[in-house]
C-alpha cells in the first residue's frame, strides 16, 4: 500500500513539474512580446518577427575603430546583412543607393559601416567624411523648416567657436502633425538626464528682443551645427561612449569649460519626432546610459560627480573604462572648472557640495510641520475630459497613474496641492517622475518632501510641469481607453492641460 501511494504522490509531482514548465514557458514568450524595447516588432509583407539574440552585434574599443576609409558592403555580404534586417529597413540599402545616384549625384555621400558603431561613433565616422566648413547634424526623425539653415550659420560666422541649436519644433509620432514649440533652453538633473529649462527673462530682455540667440547650459543633442575645425579641435565626441545617451551633455560641459559658446536660434526651427520610446535597444542588454554617465561624471564634473552618485550608489564600482584620453583633452584645452560652468553658465542649479554657491540645499528638512494644502480636487485633463487616478489602487506604492471617466463622488480622485507643489492623492502617496529614468511613466510613492522628482508647477496656462525632468504631464493616447500619461517637451496642447476642480 505504502509502494503505491509513493508511486501516486510521485506521478503527482511530474504532473505539476511539466505544467508549471509549460505555464512559465508561454508566460516568458507573452512578456518578451509586451516589452518593445527587448524585441521590436518590424513591418513587412511577412508577420512580425524579431531579432533574434544572435544577431544583436557586440561592440569592440578598439583604438583603431576610425582608421582607415569605411567600406560599402560586397553584394554577398548585403545579401547575408539584409537578411537579418528588419523589411522595413530593406529600402536602406540598394534602393537608397539607387535613388542618391538618380537623384542626388554629387550632392550627397552615403558612408556605410562595417559593424553597428551606435549614434555617437556614427556621427564622429560622417563628420570624419565630411568637407565642409561647417558640421550639421540632424537626427533621421527631423523635417527641416523653412530658412532653418541660414540663422544657424550667422552666428557660426561671426564666432567659429559658437554650437548652435534649432528651436525644436514638435511632429506627432501617431499623426506626424507639426506644430511649434516655446522657446525654451536646455537643462539637466543630477541624474544626468537632459531637461527643458524656462528661458530666464534677463535672455529675453535685450535690444533684438525674441530674436536673439538664447545661451543654453546644455543642448538636446539630436540636432546642432558648428565649425567643422573646432569640433575636431574640441575632442569631436568620446568615443569610448556606447550608441546613445549622455554624448549630449558631455559635449555641452566640454563646449562652456573650454573657452565655447552654445546657443539656441530662435529664427532657426526644425521639427522633430518626439518618440514613445526608443525603438532600438542596446547589445547585451548593457545600460549605455549609465556607462556614458559614469564617464562624463569622471571627466567633467570634479567633485560634484557626488551629486550623480547620491542618486545612483550602485554605480560607484561600475567599470566605465579607459578615460585618460578625454582626461588629456580637458587638459589640451585648458578648460575650466564644473564649478565655474555652474557658477557663470548654470547658477539655477542646486547643488549641496560643500564649496557650492550659498543656496537652497536639495534636501530641505521641513521638521514635523506639514505642508499648507493650497488645492483639493479632481486632476481632469481638458482634451479627454477624464481625471487622473491610480491605476490600481492610491496606496499602492511604485504604482503608476492612468485617465479614468471623472467620478466626483469616488475619494480615490481626490488630489491636494500643497504648498510645497506636491500632488497627493487620497491624502496617501505623492504623484512622482523618475530623475533617473526620465522615460518612464509617473508613479506614487511615499512623500519625502524635498521637492525634485515630486515637485509640479500647476499655473495659470494649466500645464502641468516636472521640475526636475522639465517636461509636461500629458494623455498619450486620447483615443486609448487605456488612459496611459506620460511626460512630454510643453507645447500648449491640450493633451497637456489639466485642471483641479471640485
Amino acid at each position: 500500500m505504502g509502494s503505491v501511494t509513493l508511486r501516486y504522490f510521485c506521478y503527482g509531482c511530474l504532473f505539476t513539474s511539466v505544467t508549471w514548465t509549460l505555464l512559465l514557458f508561454i508566460y516568458f514568450n507573452l512578456s518578451q512580446e509586451s516589452q518593445p524595447l527587448k524585441n521590436v516588432p518590424v513591418k513587412g509583407g511577412q508577420s512580425f518577427k524579431y531579432f533574434p539574440r544572435k544577431f544583436q552585434p557586440r561592440f569592440t574599443r578598439s583604438p583603431s575603430w576610425l582608421q582607415g576609409p569605411n567600406q560599402h558592403w560586397g553584394k554577398e555580404e548585403g545579401r547575408k546583412k539584409a537578411a537579418e534586417l528588419s523589411p522595413e529597413m530593406a529600402d536602406l540599402k540598394e534602393e537608397l543607393d539607387a535613388y542618391i545616384k538618380k537623384n542626388l549625384p554629387g550632392k550627397v555621400k552615403l558612408v556605410r559601416n562595417a559593424k553597428r558603431e551606435g549614434l555617437i561613433r556614427g556621427r564622429m565616422i560622417g563628420a570624419s567624411q565630411a568637407t565642409g566648413e561647417v558640421l550639421v547634424f540632424l537626427d533621421s526623425h527631423c523635417e527641416v523648416n523653412e530658412m532653418w539653415l541660414q540663422p544657424l550659420l550667422t552666428p557660426i560666422k561671426e564666432d567659429r567657436r559658437a554650437v548652435v541649436c534649432p528651436v525644436i519644433d514638435i511632429i506627432s509620432a501617431d499623426t506626424l502633425s507639426y506644430s511649434s514649440s516655446p522657446i525654451v533652453r536646455g537643462g539637466f538633473n543630477w541624474g544626468l538626464h537632459f531637461k527643458w529649462d524656462p528661458v530666464p527673462l534677463s535672455e529675453l530682455n535685450g535690444p533684438e528682443g525674441a530674436t536673439v540667440p538664447i545661451r543654453s547650459p546644455t543642448m538636446a543633442g539630436g540636432l546642432f551645427a558648428m565649425d567643422r575645425k573646432y569640433f575636431n579641435e574640441l575632442g569631436q565626441y568620446d568615443s569610448g561612449m556606447d550608441i546613445w545617451g549622455g554624448e549630449n551633455l558631455e559635449i555641452s560641459f566640454r563646449i562652456w569649460m573650454c573657452g565655447g559658446r552654445l546657443l539656441i536660434i530662435p529664427c532657426s526651427r526644425v521639427g522633430h519626432i518626439f518618440r514613445k520610446r526608443r525603438p532600438y535597444g542596446s547589445p547585451g542588454g548593457q545600460d549605455t546610459m549609465a556607462h556614458n554617465s559614469l564617464r562624463l561624471a569622471h571627466v567633467w564634473m570634479d567633485e560634484y560627480k557626488e551629486q550623480y552618485f547620491a542618486l545612483r550608489p550602485e554605480l560607484r564600482s561600475r567599470n566605465y573604462g579607459d578615460i585618460s584620453e578625454r582626461l588629456a583633452v580637458r587638459k589640451r584645452l585648458h578648460c575650466n572648472s564644473f564649478k565655474w560652468y555652474l557658477d557663470h553658465i548654470y547658477p539655477e542649479m542646486q547643488v549641496s557640495a560643500p564649496n557650492a554657491k550659498a543656496q537652497h540645499p536639495v534636501f530641505v528638512n521641513k521638521g514635523l510641520r506639514r505642508p499648507k494644502v493650497l488645492q483639493r480636487g479632481r486632476l481632469r485633463n481638458l482634451l479627454t475630459s477624464t481625471c487622473l487616478v491610480a491605476q490600481g489602487r492610491p496606496s499602492e506604492k511604485a504604482g503608476i497613474v492612468v485617465v479614468r471617466e471623472c467620478d466626483s463622488e469616488d475619494p480615490e480622485q481626490a488630489w491636494a496641492y500643497d504648498e510645497e507643489q506636491e500632488l497627493i492623492l487620497a491624502g496617501l502617496l505623492c504623484l512622482d517622475m523618475s530623475e533617473t529614468r526620465s522615460s518612464d511613466p509617473p508613479r506614487l510613492m511615499k512623500c519625502h518632501g524635498s521637492g525634485g522628482s515630486q515637485q509640479w508647477t500647476l499655473g495659470r496656462s494649466n500645464r502641468l510641469y516636472q521640475v526636475s525632468v522639465g517636461q509636461c504631464l500629458m494623455v498619450v493616447d486620447p483615443l486609448s481607453h487605456k488612459g496611459y500619461v506620460a511626460m512630454g517637451i510643453c507645447n500648449g496642447s491640450k493633451a497637456q492641460q489639466w485642471q483641479l476642480e471640485d
